[in-house]
């Protein structure tokens, strides 16, 4: 029913012209409009709706993600835009706030202005993350067990 319909992000914040210079300049999203009750930004093709709220209550997880290629540039670079990465604790966490899970997956956290959870993600290399359309040859059915692509 909705598998062919698009997704959209939401977020809260309490003061949409620091979140505005966040999303907008520190994030690089591009600012689609400004409308009475939230910022509206396109996250490379999702539409994230940054909700105007009078209080906002973050979540104790990741609100939003996104996935990279390259998390330690990715990271370097909003370090750089004065972004501070999470220390969460978890074994195997580097100085610069990534941790490397055991199936070789790397993941670092950062917050909004307003306290919401966001990450950054590298998955290892897999046949979906490839440049190449990702078509079977004619004939040839392909199939995924349910949960084999993570979560």
């Amino acid at each position: 029913m909705l598998g062919t319909a698009d997704v959209m992000a939401f977020v809260a914040t309490k003061d949409a012209e620091r979140a505005k210079t966040f999303y907008a300049q520190t994030l690089g999203l591009r600012l689609i409009a400004d409308e009475r009750y939230a910022l509206v930004f396109d996250a490379n093709g999702t539409m994230l709706r940054v909700q105007k709220v009078r209080q906002v209550h973050p979540a104790p997880y990741t609100a939003l993600g996104w996935k990279v290629s390259d998390i330690r540039g990715t990271v370097r670079a909003l370090i750089d835009k004065g972004v501070t990465f999470l220390q969460i604790g978890f074994p195997g966490q580097d100085a610069l706030g990534i941790w490397a899970a055991d199936d070789g997956t790397m993941v670092a956290w950062f917050k909004d202005p307003d306290g919401n959870t966001l990450s950054l993600s590298q998955f290892p290399a897999s046949p979906l993350q490839s440049n190449e359309k990702d078509t079977a040859p004619a004939g040839v059915t392909v199939r995924f067990r349910p949960g084999a692509l993570g979560a």
